[in-house]
């Protein structure tokens, strides 16, 4: 399958890709996941053979491609803006590749049938792309994409222009299709959710490098690094200082008051630490460790984020009063120390 090994590239003498490592394996989806500048399209382009590499090796089968050209590299490439021919009918964008490939007639009549099918487009074929909806553009561009049968199928930002309801839609028959065929694919994105959504596993780039990666429930659930944590939106994040050695942890001070923290890093009285508290590590009791004063409250889709007068915040089930003061329990299984 595909291999990257410690791919390098800068930009304007700033350096954007700092020995980049990663595989792929036979039907796997992996999501590149970054802010925007973090180089994941640029390291896209590279896999694809667009732009070259300062040093490194793209490899498929343990065969380093690394200087094969584009076309000949038989992976499928989908855009955010589509890249449709907008004279040609939506049969006709797909047979494209097909015709490359001197198929029969026959054959690509065939396949293209197949695929209108696949991307749920039957009876399109005769229209022109320019009469199709975004959602419908995008259809065509990943049959398009799948019809010269590639080995790798490579997605940059491809439901960026689309809205909430249709992008989900599509990442669900998206993941249908890819799973179905069995085809690898290597998804690029800056909305976490998306990547959730399609990935098998996810790769955080950040700073030039691997920041983590794992599953989507793996790197939601225990973020590696202060940045990693707040990019996810995966907790609050609350400054520390190393108090006691406790029988099953440490005892941490906080401007809101000391929590018991179960940690398997070393520490030293008085070190500073970063903590993150889980949106599902806290909630209000009278008796709770934590003290503070709420400032704001805002309702999200599974609860609510309260903000309290010292700038930290939490994610609750229940909505307090703005200017209450509130107690909140923070078991040790709530809180992760970042180190």
């Amino acid at each position: 399958m595909l291999e990257v090994r410690d791919i390098h590239k800068s930009y304007e003498g700033q350096v954007l890709l700092n020995g980049i490592s990663f595989a792929v394996q036979a039907g796997e989806t992996v999501c590149l996941l970054g802010a925007s500048g973090s180089g994941k399209s640029t390291l896209l382009r590279i896999i694809a053979g667009l732009e070259e590499a300062e040093s490194g090796q793209v490899l498929w089968d343990g065969a380093d491609i690394s200087f094969v050209p584009t076309h000949a590299r038989n992976f499928g490439l989908v855009f955010q803006d589509y890249a449709l021919f907008p004279h040609y009918t939506v049969a006709e964008n797909i047979a494209f590749g097909l015709r490359m490939q001197k198929l029969p007639r026959a054959e690509i009549r065939s396949r293209v049938e197949e695929l209108l099918a696949t991307v749920n487009l039957v009876g399109f074929g005769p229209r022109r792309v320019s009469e199709l909806s975004g959602g419908e553009q995008q259809r065509v561009a990943l049959a398009r994409a799948l019809a010269p049968q590639p080995r790798l199928l490579m997605f940059d930002e491809p439901l960026g222009a689309l809205d909430r309801t249709l992008k989900d839609n599509l990442l669900e028959e998206l993941r249908r299709i890819l799973h179905t065929r069995h085809i690898p694919a290597i998804y690029v994105t800056h909305d976490q959710e998306e990547a959730f959504a399609i990935a098998d596993r996810v790769l955080l780039l950040h700073a030039g490098q691997i920041e983590q990666e794992g599953t989507p429930a793996e790197v939601y659930a225990r973020p590696v690094s202060v940045w990693a944590a707040r990019f996810l939106g995966a907790g609050n994040i609350l400054d520390a200082k190393v108090v006691r050695k406790k029988a099953k942890g440490w005892e941490m001070q906080t401007v809101l008051g000391n929590v018991e923290v179960t940690c398997g890093h070393t520490h030293r009285e008085g070190d500073r630490v970063n903590l993150m508290v889980s949106r599902r590590g806290v909630r209000l009791e009278p008796s709770g460790n934590l003290r503070g004063v709420v400032t704001d409250v805002l309702f999200q889709q599974n609860g609510y984020k309260v903000n309290l007068e010292d700038g930290s915040f939490f994610y609750l089930e229940k909505a307090p009063q703005i200017g209450q003061e509130i107690y909140l329990h923070l078991p040790p299984s709530g809180v992760q120390c970042l180190a």
